[in-house]
């Protein structure tokens, strides 16, 4: 008998993606679109998403637009509420504050935690008690970082913050097994987005980034997107409570 070959189609999977009108997160909702998901891009900017959501409906794809705030827990929960269960759900909005531990702020500290952990821990909460509420299986994908996983200077809210949500996404998958909802992090090394292109204006800095990675390059949101598909399909059906390394080889020594 023939091994059957994987299933990365999203033929008929509802899909959430925060964190969707620019960057990695519109990348991954462009990509789920084109492979059959029914996507709703979630972002604070309406016109953003909305553009989006419009152009894939075009081109005869099936796309939605939520705008929010992702860290309005009340709101975004009572969004979901009266939406059918998603399959897939991106947790993906994030932000950074980089400077060194003796200038962090409690305003940086609130902004970086409130965002990165806070409103991704429930976020998770809502989409997933509507997934069991339906009996719907699925998949979380929670967006961390290669500094979920090291250290860096001038990055230590960054880190907490994905330390934090590496921890919880390996409690969240044990606590989820049972209904068949498999919980995952994409850890990322540094990409070039447009919020993080002001940093490789530096060059010092860009050639230090580089330096780490041991395939020579910067990240690019198509280097994210595969990760993002696999999790998402029934490919990746028995991957639950991990991360997928999108590193370069940073973390490998």
């Amino acid at each position: 008998m023939m091994t059957k070959a994987p299933d990365f189609c999203l033929d008929g999977k509802r899909a959430l993606v925060t964190g969707a009108g620019r960057g990695i997160g519109l990348a991954i909702a462009q990509a789920y679109a084109h492979l059959g998901a029914e996507v709703t891009l979630c972002a604070r900017t309406a016109s953003e998403i909305e553009d989006v959501a419009d152009e894939l409906r075009s081109a005869g794809l099936k796309a939605d637009s939520l705008q929010m705030d992702v860290t309005d827990v009340a709101a975004f929960e009572a969004a979901i509420a009266e939406r059918q269960a998603f399959h897939v759900f991106v947790n993906n909005a994030g932000t950074n504050r980089p400077k060194p531990l003796s200038e962090v702020t409690e305003d940086d500290y609130d902004a970086v935690m409130e965002l990165n952990l806070k409103a991704a821990i429930f976020c998770a909460r809502a989409v997933t008690s509507r997934m069991i509420a339906e009996s719907v299986q699925g998949s979380v994908i929670n967006m961390s970082s290669q500094m979920g996983h090291v250290g860096a200077a001038n990055r230590t809210l960054y880190c907490a913050s994905k330390w934090a949500l590496e921890g919880f996404t390996k409690a969240l998958a044990v606590e989820l097994g049972e209904h068949r909802i498999r919980v995952n992090t994409i850890c990322p090394t540094f990409i070039e987005t447009p919020m993080t292109q002001p940093f490789f204006e530096d060059k010092a800095f860009r050639d230090m980034v580089v330096s780490k990675i041991k395939l020579g390059r910067l990240g690019r949101v198509e280097d994210v997107t595969g990760a993002a598909v696999f999790l998402a399909s029934d490919a990746s059906s028995l991957m639950t409570g991990s991360a997928l390394m999108l590193d370069g080889g940073w973390t490998a020594d």
